[in-house]
């Protein structure tokens, strides 16, 4: 058996700039794709072609898809702790039951070719497919979540594709005023404190206060949701941008300026109640109403321990068309992830509202259930978990199985199938006489913490060599020459309890 085994090399000894600059090439391979032009060959004659993933889209290595993994059991775990029970909708939907739910942005929607007489359409969100599932199956209490991916024909940026995923959180039914939306709320408020992505806001508003706002301020209805869209571009462009378009879609500059009076205003639930006495606003009762629900909504987010990151946006709009009542988003203050000096930027993370009327435009007997809901935005999340994270595990494995001599495979694959039975995470090389240097490197690179190590004498005495296996960094902590620490004779009938012992250590 070999014995002092030297310290291998691993990524850590890498010098700064050599990691960031392999980091870097591989973020912008994602995100740009890899364009390689290739031959192929069809029906006999030779073709080239672009290999590239198509644009808005990407691939995910090892190390990106156990970050997701992480971010994706942060968010379905306070799904499930709230309540929730999951359903799951086709990725297509008939292009009717999406048609005239998204506003301005309905030009996104991915339309598909004719199938056999459907005309189909790829979903925009899950919000719309959760209505319709609604409807069809006559539900009219759930708490649901769901996950999935959504497609746009929108221009890719940072965080922003064309195919996505969503997360979202829906509490459909009748229930005392405004405890759900609270609960959304509170839910977002968990998922973004428990990822730790660096400080953020939630901001609400109320589309009754808008629209009465938009008609006291003097626009007219049938401009209320393309004037809402504009709005809501206020997080990326500044007020004279936004006032522009608003005025060359066909509204004058007094009234542009009257709604300008209103939507820069931001605070918390002494906004709400300053505006309650504002006796020009109170002559609308959509006004009134939104602000009375929003007083009361702060109650709750007092109750549930939130109100330090939520702010009353007036100029929250949210261009959906099915919102009908409380709307929110978050969005990061200070992103997180800084790369060359300069703070990333991601933008929304998270947005949702009440949607009370949507089930009942798709339900054939228009049959109201009211909805409200919360969409978590799992790219942009990933975008800056990414950048956080460093030397992400990309299996589970507990233990591998090495051994320092030839030919010993079927006995590793004896010991790995004990193993695997005992509902242990193991693994060991596929070769009949793999090198016992390149078997510890393998774990040192992996994250691999044990090491189960078989020879001739092992199998004579009924033993198993059980190691601890450490990086460089800690075998120097330990004043050791080699990677396997914490070295340790276990009987085969004690070796599932002992490595069961090691690994809880190691959580």
């Amino acid at each position: 058996m070999q014995k002092g085994l030297e310290k291998v090399e691993t990524e850590g000894e890498k010098g700064n700039d050599e990691i960031k600059m392999e980091n870097k090439a591989i973020v912008l391979k994602m995100e740009k794709g890899v364009e390689e032009v290739v031959e192929a060959r069809d029906c006999g004659r030779k073709r080239q072609f672009v290999l590239k993933t198509p644009k808005g889209t990407r691939d995910y290595n090892p190390s990106q898809m156990a970050i997701r993994e992480k971010v994706l059991n942060t968010i379905t775990g306070c799904f499930k702790r709230h309540g929730a029970e999951t359903i799951d909708t086709p990725v297509f939907e008939l292009k009717e039951t999406l048609t005239g739910k998204y506003g301005e942005d309905a030009k996104l929607i991915y339309d598909l070719k004719d199938q056999g007489g459907e005309v189909l359409s790829l979903r925009y969100d899950l919000t719309v497919p959760f209505a319709r599932y609604l409807a069809m199956n006559n539900v009219t209490n759930i708490k649901r979540y769901q996950i999935g991916k959504v497609y746009r024909r929108d221009n890719p940026g940072l965080g922003r594709y064309r195919e996505f995923y969503q997360c979202d959180f829906d509490i459909a039914g009748k229930y005392d005023n405004l405890v759900p939306d609270a609960e959304c709320l509170k839910i977002i408020y968990e998922i973004l404190s428990e990822l730790e992505l660096g400080d953020f806001c939630i901001k609400v508003n109320d589309r009754r206060i808008l629209e009465g706002m938009f008609d006291l301020c003097g626009v007219p209805k049938g401009k209320f949701c393309t004037i809402c869209s504009s709005v809501d571009k206020m997080d990326k462009l500044s007020w004279s941008d936004v006032k522009n378009e608003i005025m060359e879609k066909g509204v004058s500059e007094e009234v542009a300026d009257q709604i300008g009076k209103y939507v820069n205003m931001k605070g918390g639930v002494d906004l709400v109640e300053l505006l309650l006495q504002d006796t020009e606003m109170c002559k609308s009762d959509q006004v009134r109403a939104g602000l009375s629900d929003m007083k009361e909504l702060f109650n709750y987010l007092q109750i549930f321990q939130v109100t330090d990151k939520v702010l009353c946006d007036l100029s929250l709009a949210r261009g959906l068309d099915y919102y009908t009542g409380v709307i929110y988003e978050a969005v990061l203050i200070q992103a997180g992830a800084v790369a060359q000096g300069k703070t990333a930027s991601t933008g929304s993370v998270a947005g949702g509202g009440r949607y009370d009327n949507l089930v009942g435009k798709i339900s054939p007997k228009d049959r109201q259930v009211p909805c409200v809901g919360v969409s978590i935005g799992m790219e942009r999340i990933f975008s800056i978990m990414e950048a956080k994270v460093n030397n992400v595990r990309t299996t589970e494995v507990q233990v591998m199985v090495v051994s320092a001599q030839k030919n010993l495979l079927e006995e590793r694959l004896r010991l790995t199938a004990e193993l695997w039975t005992a509902g242990i995470k193991a693994q060991t090389e596929y070769k009949r006489s793999p090198k016992y240097l390149n078997q510890v490197q393998n774990c040192v690179r992996s994250g691999i913490p044990l090491v189960a190590i078989l020879g001739e004498q092992e199998l004579k005495d009924g033993v198993v060599k059980l190691c601890t296996v450490v990086t460089n960094e800690e075998a120097e902590a330990y004043e050791s020459k080699s990677n396997l620490i914490k070295e340790a004779y276990v009987s085969r009938s004690d070796l599932i309890k002992e490595i069961r012992r090691r690994t809880s250590e190691n959580l």
